[in-house]
Order: structure tokens, then sequence, then C-alpha cells
């Protein structure tokens, strides 16, 4: 007979082997948490588009990755966030195509140059193809793979004077985000550049402080700007844009199956955030119009091409500072000949 002492430890040391069996396999279980950190709101076409990507991630790793998505600065504001990509301290950014300058790669600023694309057809066979992914690769010398590119929009240009020719443009105040590319486009019209935060813009246009401002359609409504700008005109002068970016270090250590199946999560979130971003615009421009407090005018083909031909010379000035090749490389896949002009 087993003494009683005996059959307890033998119990306890198998109840031991037990746990220490299932302890590694409910750690090997654990999903793999990636935090997408971004600065708008979740109403947006970028916060719509990074649900979805969480969701997508969700099913076609079957549970093998969480996405936890922090919307609206709530991990870190839009001068931290890059650098806590490269530190590791988030995985997955979205930031506006404009935020790559400062790391050193300014050949992004090519998305600045106004005029450089027609329309979406034209914005797309660049981004899509391999001039887009070139610029992206350029981020992995600064620990940043590039996923995807988002789209924000076209923007139109707003003032309280019907801007319809070039010297409308003369002597006016116009609100720019910091760019170099944007201030050169502006003085290219004989409007006077200003540097401000998005946030502090509504308050500049109703104060006077600045007399108009350039924006996507949905930036101008959601933002309440149509009620402090008499006029709006439909140039689809510039874009603006964001590229979906991750920790090169964290992505490259991903198991193979995974990183595969979160870039087809990450195309199928791309789809629904331009189509979201074409449509919010579409339905920002109707929306100031049913207001009545914008009155928006379409430039016809002949306005359209004078102003290109007043702005397009800002490429052939930025060219030292963004790289020819990269200019002359987006020409070549859009046809876009200056000469002619």
């Amino acid at each position: 007979m087993i003494p009683r002492s005996t059959s307890l430890l033998r119990r306890s040391l198998l109840a031991i082997a037990a746990t220490a069996a299932i302890v590694p396999a409910a750690f090997a279980q654990a999903p793999i948490v990636i935090k997408f950190s971004h600065v708008v709101a979740q109403d947006t076409p970028k916060g719509k588009a990074a649900d979805y990507f969480a969701k997508r991630a969700a099913e076609l790793t079957k549970g093998k990755v969480k996405v936890e998505v922090y919307p609206n600065s709530q991990l870190y504001k839009d001068k931290e966030e890059m650098e806590a990509l490269q530190l590791g301290s988030v995985q997955m950014l979205a930031p506006s195509l404009s935020k790559f300058a400062p790391l050193g790669v300014k050949e992004f600023e090519v998305f600045d140059l106004p005029f450089i694309f027609d329309d979406y057809s034209d914005l797309h066979a660049v981004t899509n193809g391999p001039v887009g992914q070139n610029l992206l690769k350029k981020l992995e010398s600064r620990g940043i793979t590039g996923l995807a590119y988002w789209d924000n929009g076209f923007k139109v240009m707003s003032a309280n004077k019907p801007l319809k020719s070039v010297e409308d443009f003369k002597g006016l105040k116009m609100r720019i985000q910091s760019s170099k590319v944007l201030d050169a486009q502006m003085r290219a019209v004989g409007a006077m550049p200003q540097v401000l935060a998005f946030s502090e813009t509504y308050q500049a246009l109703q104060t006077g402080v600045v007399d108009g401002t350039e924006n996507p359609p949905s930036n101008l409504y959601t933002q309440k700007m149509h009620e402090v700008q008499k006029h709006v005109s439909v140039t689809n002068h510039g874009y603006l844009g964001y590229a979906v970016v991750v920790n090169k270090k964290f992505w490259d250590g991903l198991p193979a199956d995974v990183r595969t199946a979160l870039n087809k999560a990450m195309a199928d979130a791309t789809k629904v955030a331009n189509e979201v971003a074409l449509k919010d615009n579409q339905d920002a421009l109707a929306a100031v119009k049913a207001s009545g407090k914008s009155v928006i005018y379409s430039p016809s083909i002949g306005e359209r091409f004078l102003l290109k031909k007043a702005m397009v010379p800002v490429h052939k000035q930025m060219a030292s500072r963004i790289g020819q090749e990269t200019i002359d490389e987006i020409y070549k896949v859009t046809g876009f000949d200056p000469s002619k002009l």
C-alpha cells in the first residue's frame, strides 16, 4: 500500500507537470499585438480604414494578430509619433506624406508639388506602381517599412473673394501647412503663405489673420471653414495623402505567413481608405454647397490651365530639394510634359 503522503506528492507532481505543459501552449497562443497610432478622429477616412485593417488582420491571421488602434493622438501627438515608431513604442502609423521630409527623405515632398497629378488615375499609377514603392523603400534606412498609401484627397482653394484667375490670389494671406513646396506654390500666384497649425486655422480665418487656405473638401467641411469662407474654388491643384508605415525590426521579425496575411489585410484596407476618402470629399462639397454659406466655383478648362501654368514652375524650383530624378519618374508615369504649358 502506497503511503498517503507519497500519493499526495505524486498527484502534486503530476499537476505541476500538467501545468508546465499548458503554460507554453498558452503563451504560444497569445496574439501578436500591433499598436496602430494616428492623430485624427475615428470617423475620418484614415480612422475608418485603420479600424477596418484591425478587423481584417484578426480575420486573416485567425486571431494570431491583434491590432490595437489609438486615434486622436491618444498615445502620441503629431510631432512625437515618428520617433515613437522608430523606438518601437508603437508598431504602426499613417502620417501625412510631408512628415517624411524631416527624416531626411525629401523625395516625399514630390507629392506636394502643384498639378503634378491631374486626377486619381495619375496618382494611383504612381502610388501603386514602382515609383511609389521605391519611395517607400527609402524609409528602410530610417528603421521604417512602408506598406501602403492612403488618400485624403485633392485640394480646393477658399477665400472671402472669388478665386477664378491667377490675379485673384495676389496679396492674399493664404494658410499652408509647413512645407517649402507649398510656400513656393502660393508665392507663384502672388499670395503670401502663412504657416499655421491646422487646429488654429478656423479662428485665423474667422478673425482675418489669414484670408484663405487650401484643403481637401472633407477637411474644409468638418472643420467648418466654409462658415468663415465665402468662396470655394474646386481647383484640385494639389494632393494630400498618407503612408501607412511599420517599425522595420518588428515587421521583419514576424512569421512569414503572418506578414502575408497582414499585407492582404492592408491591401483590403487601402481600398476602403481610398473609397471612403473619395466619397467623403464628394459629400463634403455637396454639403458646403447646400449650406449656402460658401459659393462653390469650378474653374473652366482655360482658367485651370492658366493656374497650372503659373504654379508648375515650382517643380523646377524644388528640383534641387526633391530630386529631379524623382520628378522625372513621375512625369514618365503620368505623361506630364511641363514644356507644353
